[in-house]
């Protein structure tokens, strides 16, 4: 990487924020910058120096190569502008699922990768789905793997920005332990597409690719994996090994699109409230959270 980057990163920057669940006040405190910084950086008002490029990369959880990779901005676009992320303003409803405004390549590769997988799935293909040409599409994604990143990244945001969400209603740790199942098992069961391809094709990404994902898996993870070590000090469950725990349940969610029908006699929202069951069951919660779904 040479020179500077220049001003044309903010939207690469701004989607990576919200991946990782920041708004811009908080981002800007990790990187010690002020909120209209970072607000510049985003609408590109301001150059960044390479210094400063991977500084930002750093607090994101990423990398100064991928915040500069265009790919990762062709064909989506960003919450401000109406995109395909459906990531709302902030005290956005997490039990709300609406349709996401997804372009017409991301919606058939979405579909035939769930039909066929990814290795199954060529650029002609994908094309007769969206009923565009293959030099169309290869106008707004450079190849099959920016069209995986791309849903993946996606389906990381979602999870994030609703789990985040979710964790605010939470009085204790206990009860947050159960909004995040809950907030799992919907997301599980409404987008259900999203999550059997992120359960499936992680291994058809590249290396960078795989390790940025895979750190964003982790640190979903790691919030569940926290909330159930509070929830213990707190004498708020028993004492239990919250890894092993917290893996248990987050598996157990990450398996509903293998099953789950949305034409069968269950609503999501009914599975999600017996997935908390268990979840408290599984950590014996002394007692049932209030306001819980039944």
């Amino acid at each position: 990487m040479s020179g500077e980057p220049g001003n044309d990163i903010g939207p690469s920057v701004r989607r990576a924020r919200h991946v990782a669940g920041l708004s811009v006040r908080a981002f800007a405190e990790r990187v010690n910058l002020s909120v209209g910084t970072i607000s510049a950086i985003e609408n590109g008002r301001t150059s960044v120096s390479t210094r400063r490029l991977l500084e930002l990369a750093d607090a994101l959880g990423t990398t100064g190569s991928a915040l500069l990779d265009p790919v990762l901005d062709r064909g989506m676009s960003t919450a401000d502008d109406g995109g395909t992320s459906s990531t709302p303003a902030e005290g956005g409803d997490w039990r709300l699922f609406p349709d996401l405004a997804l372009d017409p390549v991301l919606s058939a590769a979405i579909d035939a990768f769930v039909d066929t997988g990814y290795h199954g799935t060529s650029m002609r293909m994908l094309a007769n789905r969206a009923g565009l040409s293959v030099p169309g599409i290869y106008h707004h994604y450079r190849d099959k793997q920016a069209l995986l990143v791309q849903i993946l990244t996606l389906t990381m945001s979602e999870l994030h920005w609703r789990v985040a969400a979710a964790r605010e209603e939470a009085a204790d740790a206990r009860a947050e332990i159960a909004r995040i199942v809950e907030a799992l098992a919907l997301f599980h069961t409404h987008h259900r597409k999203l999550a059997f391809i992120g359960a499936s094709e992680m291994r058809s990404l590249n290396g960078p690719n795989r390790r940025h994902i895979a750190g964003e898996r982790t640190r979903l993870q790691h919030i569940l994996d926290d909330a159930i070590d509070r929830a213990t000090v707190a004498g708020l469950i028993d004492p239990v090994d919250g890894a092993t725990a917290g893996r248990a349940i987050a598996t157990m969610c990450t398996s509903l699109p293998q099953w789950f029908n949305p034409e069968g006699p269950d609503s999501p929202e009914h599975i999600a409230g017996r997935y908390v069951h268990f979840a408290m069951e599984l950590l014996r919660a002394n007692a049932t959270p209030g306001g819980l779904p039944t």
